[in-house]
């Protein structure tokens, strides 16, 4: 093999290891059956949410995740394979491909994936999809924790408010009289 092509490769395994490390969630797409206009769409569309698709060879990404600490995924990267890597948002890229798929009707099989340094089986990175957003989360549980202080200042006012109506009354029949 040629020296700059090995180095080349070299250079390549070492972005894959940066993007594993770096990335929130690395989902292991199948994309076999698509043509290149519709992997760029579906690249642009990515983008939009942050998040960056790579067509990656499969000798190259299993290298990558030996050296990152994750021979587990290791599993998943079998047939023409590329990774959908999220920096922020866990269930950003996973929502966009299934997005995309319904829009489209196109078959891309999600094969696995990477969270926060746990491999995900293809299952579980689904039903990442199906979560709310970390701003919802996070709303819906200050409501919870909202509620049981709300309704304890609620049974505090009540005997003050039951106080105000006794004097409101007494004070109207003393200017009646």
């Amino acid at each position: 093999m040629p020296k700059a092509r090995k180095e080349q490769k070299i250079e390549q395994v070492d972005l894959l290891i940066e993007k594993l490390k770096k990335a929130k969630v690395a989902v292991l797409t199948d994309y076999r059956g698509l043509k290149v206009s519709q992997i760029q769409e579906l690249r642009g569309k990515l983008r939009g949410g942050d998040v960056e698709y790579r067509v990656v060879k499969n000798t190259l990404a299993r290298r990558a995740a030996e050296a990152a600490g994750y021979p587990a995924l290791q599993e998943g990267i079998k047939g023409p394979v590329a990774i959908a890597f999220g920096y922020d948002d866990l269930g950003a890229p996973s929502k966009l491909i299934t997005e995309f798929v319904r829009a489209t009707r196109l078959k891309l099989d999600v094969v696995g994936g990477l969270v926060e340094g746990r491999v995900f089986s293809s299952d579980q990175i689904k039903q990442l999809a199906d979560l709310p957003s970390r701003e919802t989360l996070i709303a819906q549980l200050m409501g919870t924790l909202q509620s049981p202080v709300a309704q304890l200042v609620g049974t505090m006012q009540t005997p003050l408010q039951q106080l105000m109506g006794v004097l409101n009354a007494y004070k109207t029949k003393l200017e009646a009289a």
